[in-house]
């Protein structure tokens, strides 16, 4: 799906800043099927200046991606959520350490059948009425009477996915469950051609593949449960946090050991360097100037860590909800 646009980003690398000839080694990128637009972008356009340099960059899900990273498998782990406390443990306990770097903002969208013209916005409970594990809803008619009798059919990430999590803890809670008739897979493509392909369909992933299908798909406004406003995703919403609950922010993961590799250390700085213009590129937001500069910096200086648990382990709720400049001022 992506393919012919990351191709074309690729002659954008002429105006990124280069790094010397001869860099030569492999770079092992996994996880986020969200974030691998903007990490396959980053790849392509890196690979300009350094042909020699072998980059792979595989999309297993977050949690699939934190799999292979926790064990030191991979040098990067891309991911659509903040890495969770049982995988920190996790690495700790195979002595991988980390930089956490954030690089762009995600509006985790809503999206139906193009033929579905009767819904056009959708609130946290009826998402939640569709999705639960106790839902009695089989038809759109069970979701607002005024809709018409068309069976639903939903899909959605698989398990291993960052993007599956964060939908289920906002709309389900922690100890919510998703039913299990929901067409899962960790292919955002496929996701896009099973709605497409069902009138009744509706699923949910990452915002740049709306932006990529939007000819195929509607994508659903989203009621803001705070304001009651009726928010569509969109560069501004999504920035702006408006676009709530879906608002999150994206990131990558980097092994310590892996930046002593100078193909690597060079690669992480110019992903951070560019990750705003290319996460643009491929249908994302990109974060403030002053998250960048943080991010710079704590990879300049091999930050270790995540700003996610506080001391005791317990998850920084509020940073869940894309408040970024705070954490990372």
């Amino acid at each position: 799906m992506f393919k012919t646009s990351l191709t074309a980003l690729a002659a954008l690398s002429l105006g990124f800043s280069a790094f010397a000839a001869g860099l030569t080694g492999e770079i092992k990128a996994d996880g986020s099927s969200t974030v691998f637009p903007i990490t396959q972008a980053v790849a392509d356009a890196f690979r300009e200046e350094n042909k020699d340099v072998r980059i792979s960059v595989g999309s297993s899900g977050t949690g699939g991606g934190f799999k292979k990273f926790c064990v030191g498998e991979t040098d990067i782990s891309n991911a659509s959520r903040p890495i969770k406390g049982k995988e920190l443990m996790e690495a700790g306990r195979n002595n991988v350490k980390f930089v956490e770097l954030p690089v762009a903002y995600d509006g985790l969208s809503i999206v139906v059948n193009k033929e579905n013209t009767w819904a056009k916005q959708i609130t946290v409970d009826e998402l939640k009425a569709i999705f639960t594990a106790e839902s009695k809803v089989k038809t759109w008619k069970d979701v607002n009477p005024a809709y018409p009798d068309v069976a639903i059919k939903l899909f959605g990430p698989g398990t291993d996915s960052g993007t599956f999590d964060y939908f289920k803890e906002e709309v389900l809670g922690k100890e919510g469950a998703i039913r299990k008739d929901m067409s899962a897979s960790e292919d955002d493509n496929a996701l896009v051609k099973g709605v497409e392909g069902d009138k009744g369909g509706i699923g949910f992933f990452g915002y740049a593949y709306f932006v990529a299908n939007k000819d195929k798909l509607n994508v659903l406004s989203v009621v803001n449960p705070k304001t009651n406003e009726v928010i569509a995703p969109t560069p501004t919403t999504i920035e702006n946090g408006t676009y709530a609950p879906f608002s999150r922010p994206l990131f990558i993961y980097v092994n310590k050991s892996s930046l002593d590799k100078p193909e690597i250390a060079a690669f992480a700085k110019f992903y951070i360097e560019n990750a705003g213009e290319l996460a643009e590129k491929v249908g994302y937001v990109r974060l403030p100037k002053a998250v960048y500069a943080t991010a710079e910096r704590n990879l300049r200086e091999k930050k270790l860590g995540t700003q996610f648990f506080n001391d005791v382990m317990n998850e920084a709720k509020q940073a869940k909800k894309g408040n970024l400049v705070e954490l990372y001022k």
